[in-house]
């Protein structure tokens, strides 16, 4: 048996204020979703202003980001690439750039899922939230409590 680290309701929580003060200090209308690590949605938000559809789109990016144990960009890129099989993959419908995956001590514990903006910038807003939770730059872990799993 293993432990790893989870996600709980505070971190759900702290994510989506984090990724709200951002998208608001830029003047984005967006949608923003926390999942743990089964893709799960932990917390959900959509501004005011925001797309409607990205009330769907930014729980798939979330997702995928945490089904695939890496950012939608770099799933969204081998797509791109010509891998166009799999877009035929069960349960994964979020294959765009904005959902970020969060590591801890070399496991992915969840993702933020964002949509409403340009690509990038709702990766942007995904990846400075999850730096604000961590409390650092985002090149380092994070302090957590271990779980064990049931």
């Amino acid at each position: 048996m293993f432990t790893t680290p989870a996600l709980d309701d505070d971190d759900a929580q702290a994510l989506l204020g984090a990724a709200r003060a951002h998208a608001r200090a830029r003047g984005w209308c967006v949608a923003i979703a926390v999942c743990d690590a089964g893709g799960h949605l932990l917390g959900f938000v959509r501004l005011k202003g925001a797309n409607p559809a990205s009330a769907s789109i930014a729980p798939a990016k979330a997702r995928t980001a945490a089904l695939m144990k890496r950012d939608t960009k770099l799933v969204e890129e081998m797509v791109n690439g010509g891998r166009t099989a799999f877009l035929s993959a069960p349960g994964l419908d979020g294959l765009l750039e904005g959902g970020v995956a969060i590591v801890v001590d070399g496991h992915c514990i969840g993702a933020v899922g964002v949509s409403g903006v340009k690509a990038v910038e709702d990766a942007e807003i995904a990846a400075t939230a999850i730096a604000a939770w961590r409390g650092r730059p985002l090149d380092t872990q994070p302090t957590t409590t271990p779980t064990t799993p049931a």
